[in-house]
């Protein structure tokens, strides 16, 4: 699964293929399940930038505490599984990001590693996001989304056994677009290229929500097993 993701470039243009996006957030270091991040969605055939809470809640759920548990969606289910089925078809959005981090069993310990691009620049997930009316509140409106995940490539594999969906450039459009056939969109929710990005390890201070600032990003050195090396960044 994907439990954390960056959007660190903060306030700016924002270009992905076709779609120009102007973000006047701040920067987000530590994003978690449960918070608001930026989405883009499209309306009236217009790409539009909204806040949305981490944690799809289906629009038959009856308590939005559901979207704790559906923060991600298997690729290999996701037309077929009912929380996402109806918005695989109809509310597929893009989750801006420039890394994301995973977590890596050593011992009895937890090493959490951050990917990025080389170049470190911004990026899309792709992803879900639904309506839900909360009747206990006079009908509000609660806007969530989920990630998309597959099978890891090279670089991540090593840490974990999935990792989010990122969309390239050429699949941005299809995504997006209403009419895209099913067996189409399936064939974009592949492992982005091995060669496109880059891991490194990260203090275990990003396994806290709350801690949402820059050091989150630093890399740290770590020795290597049995020995005194000390491993850094690593392609």
């Amino acid at each position: 699964m994907c439990g954390r993701y960056t959007l660190a470039p903060g306030q700016g243009n924002w270009e992905f293929a076709d779609i120009r996006i102007q973000w006047d957030g701040a920067p987000r270091y530590n994003i978690a399940p449960s918070q608001r991040a930026p989405v883009i969605i499209t309306e009236r055939g217009i790409p539009v930038l909204r806040q949305m809470r981490w944690g799809l809640v289906p629009p038959w759920a009856t308590d939005p505490r559901t979207g704790l548990s559906l923060v991600n969606a298997r690729s290999e289910s996701v037309a077929t599984k009912p929380a996402f089925r109806g918005a695989f078809r109809h509310r597929r959005c893009l989750v801006p990001a420039d890394g994301f981090y995973e977590w890596q069993t050593v011992g009895t310990k937890k090493q959490p590693w951050r990917f990025v691009r080389p170049d470190r620049q911004p990026f899309v997930f792709a992803g879900l996001w639904e309506c839900w009316t909360d009747p206990a509140r006079s009908g509000e409106i609660l806007e969530t989304f989920a990630l998309l995940t597959t099978v890891p490539n090279e670089v991540v594999s090593p840490i974990h056994d999935r990792m989010p969906v990122i969309l390239k450039s050429e699949g941005i459009g299809p995504w997006m677009e209403s009419t895209t056939s099913a067996d189409v969109l399936q064939g974009l929710l592949h492992s982005y290229p091995a060669s496109d990005l880059i891991r490194y390890p990260v203090s275990e201070q990003v396994g806290n929500p709350r801690h949402d600032s820059a050091d989150c990003l630093e890399p740290i050195r770590l020795a290597a097993p049995g020995s005194s090396v000390v491993q850094g960044e690593l392609l």
